[in-house]
């Protein structure tokens, strides 16, 4: 059910391995805060390797004895991965803690202090990334499109993860949609997310094609760099302009939801042509209230660095994502990279 969204820079040719073993795939989570060392919960900083999010936090409510909600984490992480990443345990009073006695298989604490608040989903500045790539077919143009991509960024998709394996989480939304009851919270979450993710892809694919992912109009939503803050472009000047190629705005699309579209005149109409063509969505997504939002359409890495070993056909990525961003959507226009996370052994299920 998932269409073929376009590629910013035309579809790559070339190949690549991707997470041929887990430590080719590495993420570091980077809060915007420091712990201040006093409070009613305990964050911990915790390098984990092939286990999932999920699973931990399950391990660390046993650990505390506490029930599973009392635990909170900042985001989902690959589980075919080294990551680093925080996760909250609300547990009032001023107890000290002793964490050497904390063993679980593929776990590592790093560090750990209580702090005043707790540790919400989304309560990240960002996601640094190291991604090795093996077997790659033709290094020279992944580095050419590398230099392309870091200058000029990729479309802000949301990841092929988002809509599940052979894009199942689109299925279950439409059977959601249609009437079928999905008592499970965060379930029915997934799968509201994965049909507002195919929309915003959609008008951005669009976008592409038509030419104006880099051409801001009159009657576009303009999005503030390293806020959330959104306007509506009533004329267009040099000033704009020239903020636009500095990336101090961006272009922005819905997330479909309740509520007036805010573009005008032509981005109004290609946005409108959502409704036309998934009227079940739009109207699924309105009755389940969600409200529209916006979301810039192009993802922009910081502190890029590319590293090769030509003789191993082998590339080394590092970058840095906005929380909520996909590094697949970097990788896809880079490479037709196959994963191989079936090679690689899980802890958990």
């Amino acid at each position: 059910m998932l269409p073929k969204f376009s590629y910013l820079y035309g579809e790559p040719q070339t190949s690549g391995d991707l997470r041929s073993c887990e430590s080719d795939f590495k993420v570091f989570e980077q809060l915007p805060f420091t712990p201040c060392g006093e409070g009613e919960h305990l964050l911990i900083h915790i390098r984990k390797t092939g286990l999932n999010t999920v699973f931990v936090a399950k391990q660390l409510a046993k650990y505390f004895s506490v029930k599973e909600n009392l635990v909170t984490y900042a985001g989902l992480k690959d589980r075919f991965a080294i990551t680093e990443q925080w996760f909250g345990i609300h547990v009032p009073g001023k107890q000290e803690y002793d964490l050497s006695d904390l063993s679980i298989d593929g776990l590592e604490v790093i560090t750990y202090a209580r702090h005043n608040k707790k540790l919400r989903i989304g309560a990240l500045s960002g996601n640094r990334f190291e991604i090795t790539l093996r077997n790659v077919s033709d290094i020279n143009e992944v580095i050419r499109r590398w230099h392309a991509v870091n200058e000029y960024g990729v479309p802000n998709y949301f990841g092929e993860q988002r809509f599940g394996i052979d894009g199942g989480n689109i299925e279950r939304a439409a059977s959601l949609f249609s009437g079928q009851k999905v008592k499970d919270r965060k379930k029915r979450g997934i799968y509201l997310s994965a049909a507002r993710s195919l929309l915003f892809n959609d008008i951005v694919s669009k976008r592409i094609n038509n030419q104006l992912f880099d051409k801001i109009q009159k009657g576009d939503v303009l999005m503030l760099a390293g806020t959330q803050s959104v306007f509506p472009l009533e004329a267009i000047d040099e000033v704009i302009e020239r903020r636009f190629v500095e990336k101090d705005v961006d272009i922005t699309a819905p997330l479909w939801g309740a509520g007036q579209l805010m573009t005008l005149e032509e981005p109004l109409k290609l946005e409108a042509t959502l409704p036309e063509n998934h009227p079940d969505f739009c109207q699924g997504l309105a009755k389940f209230g969600l409200k529209q939002e916006r979301r810039r359409i192009r993802l922009s890495l910081q502190d890029g660095v590319i590293e090769s070993n030509e003789s191993a056909n082998t590339l080394t990525l590092k970058f840095t994502l906005a929380a909520g961003c996909f590094a697949t959507s970097i990788l896809r226009e880079l490479l037709v990279y196959k994963d191989l996370t079936e090679r690689v052994g899980s802890r958990n299920g």
